[in-house]
């Protein structure tokens, strides 16, 4: 047990100990429920991600398991080099380099070989766009809206929520809990332009029309 610690705890399999604790932190966590195994957050979130297809990584599989096969493959790599190959003394850490760098390449190499037929258990998915939400209602989060300042929360078609920034031309009252309509984004501002909801106005719950 004591010679199978000094080599996990040596240069250079310690730097792959080390990564491999966080992942195997990280899965607990995800067992326990408290992570996410796709690496993406909560639904409640600023709208600037760009979908679920930035938790993807190497052929398509999430980051989070392409990394731990990554630190996995790494770190018995490292291990048996550092027990067969790296000697003691100075030579061992010019050794113990040579090893760590020639240990990310294979380790890289052989991640990309194995997560090519996880690939079709992950199919690709992509969450909903900004300009999907246009044409939607929102709830105002902000005390006010005006040109340069405004929040506003809005349900994507999945479920999910998703704090937007919102700006309205006029000085229309839109305060905090008021329902806003999304008409147009502004794609170099990053924000949705906003109107006050009349549901009287709207074709599918107004006079004459059809809910849901």
């Amino acid at each position: 047990m004591g010679a199978f610690i000094a080599a996990a705890t040596g240069f250079p399999a310690v730097v792959f100990t080390a990564a491999l604790a966080v992942v195997v932190l990280y899965w607990l966590l995800v067992a326990l429920g408290a992570a996410d195994a796709h690496g993406h957050g909560h639904a409640h979130v600023q709208v600037h991600a760009r979908g679920h297809g930035q938790g993807r990584w190497l052929g398509g599989v999430p980051v989070t398991l392409a990394f731990s096969l990554f630190v996995a493959v790494g770190w018995l790599i490292s291990f048996c080099a550092s027990v067969l190959l790296v000697p003691s003394g100075p030579v061992g850490v010019l050794v113990g380099a040579v090893v760590l760098i020639g240990t990310g390449y294979v380790s890289w190499q052989a991640t990309k070989l194995l997560v090519r037929p996880l690939h079709r258990l992950f199919p690709d998915e992509h969450g909903p766009s900004r300009l999907d939400f246009v044409g939607l209602t929102c709830t105002i989060r902000t005390g006010r809206v005006d040109a340069g300042f405004g929040q506003a929360e809005v349900r994507a078609a999945d479920g999910s929520a998703a704090t937007v920034q919102v700006r309205q031309t006029g000085n229309d009252a839109l305060a905090s809990g008021s329902t806003g309509l999304l008409y147009a984004y502004d794609e170099p501002g990053e924000f949705f332009w906003v109107a006050p909801y009349d549901s009287a106005l709207d074709p599918r719950t107004g006079p004459g029309g059809n809910p849901g």
